[in-house]
């Protein structure tokens, strides 16, 4: 067990236990920094922040059995001084900005150097928002964008209803992408009756070419 007194307290939640483990030995060879939590379901990171009191939780977006924009919601809900650090395979360009919105601090992914993710680490728990140099352009960009008249129908989807959108566009049919998600094959089909309606789509053909067409244009 580390005992680093004085050192900033870090949460990892990773469904991984090889990616929690990197990071901790990481993490702890910096002299002011502490790993003295890690979880790998929401159940277990809830549990973690009553536990270990963290300053900062880095979350990866994709856990195995849940949302992990939904545990950052519920996490900024729930303990709203804490920061938040999005950890994630996914392209910055497609969840970053729904992972702020969430309530994250920054977002990462997972392909950065490790100088990158002290960076990101730092940067958070100083208060700022971490973003790449790219993703922070693309943003501004948008801000200093005309806001359209009405908001984007992907903008309205729930967390799990993008996911699916997403692995959708990645070619998944509905059984691969509820053994991804551990999730029935009903709960499945209802999630894509829901795109359906909210993305004002007649059939499973023009979902799939919405699918692929969203992500394409990102």
């Amino acid at each position: 067990m580390v005992h680093k007194p004085g050192a900033t307290r870090i949460l990892m939640v990773d469904d991984h236990p090889i990616v929690r483990e990197g990071m901790a030995l990481f993490l702890n060879a910096q002299p002011d920094l502490h790993l003295c939590c890690e979880a790998g379901s929401t159940e277990e990171a809830l549990d973690a922040m009553l536990r270990c009191d963290p300053a900062l939780a880095i979350v990866d977006i994709s856990l195995k059995k849940d949302s992990g924009l939904d545990l950052i919601k519920t996490l900024r809900q729930r303990h709203p001084t804490v920061k938040l650090l999005a950890m994630s395979q996914h392209d910055e360009s497609i969840f970053a900005e729904r992972a702020l919105r969430a309530g994250a601090n920054g977002y990462l992914m997972k392909q950065e150097a490790t100088a990158h993710v002290l960076l990101a680490v730092r940067k958070v728990l100083a208060g700022e928002i971490y973003l790449s140099a790219a993703m922070h352009s693309r943003l501004s960009q948008q801000l200093a964008a005309p806001r359209r008249s009405t908001p984007s129908l992907v903008s309205a989807l729930t967390e799990r209803e993008f996911e699916i959108l997403l692995l959708l566009s990645s070619g998944l049919g509905t059984r691969e992408i509820s053994e991804k998600l551990n999730r029935s094959v009903k709960t499945i089909e209802t999630h894509r009756a829901s795109l359906k309606d909210k993305l004002q789509l007649k059939n499973g053909a023009e979902l799939l070419r919405f699918a692929v067409q969203w992500l394409e244009s990102r």
